[in-house]
């Protein structure tokens, strides 16, 4: 059932949107380097473009897809339909990393104003763009989405954030460079 697509179109954008969570994969360079997989939530993700996507990257406890990225760009972004007809989509591309102030970032945070701790934005182009058939996928339902980010956020307020930004999100797990100081 998999197909490749050569855009997103409408109706993929309209399907991808509809998505309350995906996934990125990462890795670095290093054979010996930790593959990463993160889920992310929150409403942080639109559809760029023909082949383009894009999310806000809030504050997390760790670094590993912007230093990834910073290294070598490779990246996987993967949805799963978790209710109505089992579906999987795939992109795979290039990714970049935008730091606040740059023109991306700031385009992507207007479309994502309520993101709790944003740290950059994640643009990724299109190398390929698929689907697959998702029989493998729990049917499962939306409770909603959790707030524990929202009121961290808060409870720390910009300094606080700023300051555990500088602890934990300074060098990734195989001690590549992650956010800049």
């Amino acid at each position: 059932m998999g197909r490749v697509f050569d855009t997103i179109d409408d109706e993929l954008s309209s399907w991808i949107a509809a998505q309350p969570l995906f996934f990125v994969a990462t890795a670095p360079l290093a054979g010996d380097g930790l593959v990463n997989v993160s889920p992310r939530g929150l409403d942080c993700l639109s559809v760029l473009g023909p082949r383009q996507v894009g999310w806000i990257d809030s504050t997390g406890s760790g670094v590993e897809t912007i230093a990834h990225l910073r290294e070598n760009g490779r990246i996987t972004v993967m949805w799963c339909a978790f209710s109505d007809a089992p579906r999987v989509v795939r992109v795979h591309g290039r990714g970049r990393v935008c730091m606040p102030g740059s023109k991306e970032y700031d385009e992507l945070l207007a479309l994502h104003p309520k993101q709790p701790s944003p740290r950059a934005a994640v643009v990724v182009d299109a190398v390929r763009i698929s689907d697959s058939c998702g029989f493998g996928v729990p049917l499962m339902e939306l409770v909603g989405e959790r707030t524990q980010m929202f009121r961290w956020a808060q409870s720390k307020g910009p300094a606080g954030v700023a300051s555990y930004r500088e602890s934990r999100n300074a060098v990734s797990l195989d001690g590549l460079p992650g956010l800049p100081p």
